[in-house]
């Protein structure tokens, strides 16, 4: 739907809302101090209020907020009525430095659970990365003791810890989990349902590893070869078609019982440059951002998405020269008014280049409360991120009711995990996990030219390309299904991401852009991906026993998106 008609059904959305609410102003009970009640995740694009803290030491205003989840057939995964009452009365209970605490998700050095972050600076949640990994026995370890030791210190709602695992080039738990297919995979196969069933497989191994959040999936949409940065984490080019495997791949999580938090609004697959080492700057017009990269983003908005990740990126067309992740304008203005987004805000990693370099980690934290995010995730220093939010509470520059606001939507959404944990998942047939990525791998794979089905190559093939990882893993495949690996044989040519090659077979492991310049004498392929079962459904498909139901879900060159029928 066009940007302009959600903004018009906004508007009566709004209207109607303010006659309810006044209609029945007599007969609800008031929040206690005048305290402002933090908006519902769930309300979409149905244009209610949101709260409107006012500025300054003073006593905030109170506005009308949304109304909760109460129908249980909303497609909405977001917080019920109750789990918002209970979180507001939560935090009406608080210090303010488990205020200032709880919306933090810290990162942690080392190898052990980083109990003093719970127990000195109370922080909301804790994001695991790859450099905190010894293996999985050790991880489920650690959030053993981060689930223990908050209910130590009395919390009655669930720890946020979360982590990156989209599948595909990024995933910080590794073997023995599932390596699921990068999200171009899913693109390709073009599959909402096949989407919903590997999220949900991911999501059921993360829970039992003691996570309750997952930072994915990946709702950008990619450009082309000029996005160095998410390139084969997006489904691919066509808003509509990422929209679709993003709903899907959100409903999967929800099945599995652990949250997910789409990202990098307003979209950073349009960007030539990676937030990591710099801030990237968006020139195109905002007409063209609706038509492009908001249009996942306002599909789960509508879907009921309970949180979404801002990224650092500077959009001249809405705040030039501020990043989204602490711009006003983007996060109260674009995502909760025209978008209509009521949930929690997540700011992508404060350690991150693109937001620290300007502003200091710390600093970017408390600007992020100031524009309307409510979860500030990895700053460089708990501590000093807690500090810089108490220092800005104390001086008035923080209003009270903003951090209020930002720390119930934290809790509501802790809680709501909680409840959604305790649901037995029966709608989508799952299978083993392994079959699930072996199934996304082969749907997915494309062959863009040569011959469409049987065989291939003969029973012995070179491999070439690739990393040595990769040719290591597609000659155990192939070895596995009968074939002979070495000198002499039919060439496999394995291509990184940007290259070209040549060979009987060509093969694109990441983005496939790369073979419109590459010639093969029976097929060029698209695989997406370099997981075992990726490579797995590859060797079925060059030995004639099975057949690749993918289209390609980028432009790559004059390549037909659809060369097999």
């Amino acid at each position: 739907m066009p940007l302009r008609r959600w903004r018009a059904r906004t508007a009566r959305a709004v209207a109607l809302a303010l006659l309810l609410i006044m209609s029945t102003a007599c007969g609800m009970s008031g929040d206690d101090g005048g305290r402002d009640r933090a908006g519902s995740a769930n309300q979409g694009a149905r244009g209610d209020q949101k709260v409107t803290p006012k500025a300054g030491r003073g006593r905030p205003t109170a506005t009308p907020t949304p109304t909760p989840r109460s129908d249980s057939k909303s497609l909405a995964w977001g917080p019920t009525e109750a789990e918002w009452h209970r979180a507001q009365q939560t935090v009406a209970g608080m210090t303010a430095s488990q205020k200032a605490g709880q919306v933090i998700v810290a990162g942690f050095q080392g190898t052990a659970a980083p109990i003093e972050s719970l127990r000195r600076y109370h922080v909301g949640g804790v994001i695991v990365m790859g450099y905190n990994l010894d293996s999985v026995a050790q991880v489920q370890a650690v959030n053993a003791a981060l689930h223990a030791e908050a209910r130590n210190e009395g919390r009655d709602w669930p720890l946020l810890v979360g982590v990156d695992q989209e599948g595909g080039p990024v995933a910080r738990v590794t073997e023995p989990l599932t390596e699921f297919p990068s999200y171009m995979t899913l693109g390709a196969a073009r599959d909402p349902l096949l989407a919903r069933r590997v999220a949900r497989a991911s999501g059921e191994e993360l829970r039992k590893l003691g996570f309750t959040m997952v930072f994915a999936p990946d709702a950008d949409v990619t450009t082309g070869p000029d996005d160095p940065t998410i390139a084969s984490r997006s489904a691919g080019d066509d808003p509509d078609l990422v929209s679709a495997i993003v709903k899907g791949s959100l409903r999967g999580y929800a099945d599995a019982g652990i949250l997910s938090v789409p990202k990098h609004f307003p979209g950073h697959g349009s960007v030539p440059a990676d937030s990591h080492v710099s801030l990237p700057v968006q020139h195109a017009s905002l007409a063209t951002l609706e038509r492009r990269d908001l249009v996942p983003f306002a599909a789960a908005v509508k879907d009921g998405v309970s949180a979404v990740m801002v990224a650092h990126i500077d959009v001249r067309a809405v705040d030039p020269g501020t990043p989204a992740s602490v711009s006003k304008p983007m996060i109260d203005g674009v995502l909760r008014k025209q978008l209509g987004f009521q949930g929690a805000v997540f700011t992508d990693a404060l350690e991150m280049a693109g937001v620290a370099d300007k502003y200091g980690s710390a600093e970017a934290g408390v600007r992020a409360l100031l524009a309307g995010a409510d979860v500030l995730l990895l700053p460089a220093s708990a501590a000093k991120t807690h500090d810089a939010i108490m220092a800005a509470l104390s001086s008035g520059r923080l209003p009270q009711a903003r951090l209020d606001e930002a720390a119930a939507r934290s809790i509501a959404l802790m809680l709501h995990a909680r409840s959604t944990a305790q649901k037995t998942p029966s709608e989508v047939e799952l299978g083993g996990a392994k079959d699930v990525s072996y199934a996304a791998s082969l749907k997915g794979l494309t062959v863009v030219s040569g011959r469409c089905e049987g065989r291939l190559v003969g029973e012995r093939i070179s491999v070439v390309g690739g990393r040595s990882e990769d040719r290591a893993r597609l000659t155990e495949a192939a070895r596995k299904a009968g074939l002979t690996v070495g000198e002499g044989g039919d060439v496999v040519h394995l291509l990184g991401r940007g290259e070209a090659g040549s060979g009987a077979v060509v093969v694109a492991l990441d983005t496939p852009y790369g073979l419109a310049r590459s010639s093969a004498s029976e097929a060029r392929i698209g695989l997406y991906g370099r997981t075992p079962e990726a490579f797995h459904a590859l060797v079925d498909v060059l030995t004639g026993r099975a057949r690749g139901g993918g289209r390609l879900p980028v432009h790559v060159g004059d390549l037909p998106a659809q060369h097999c029928r």
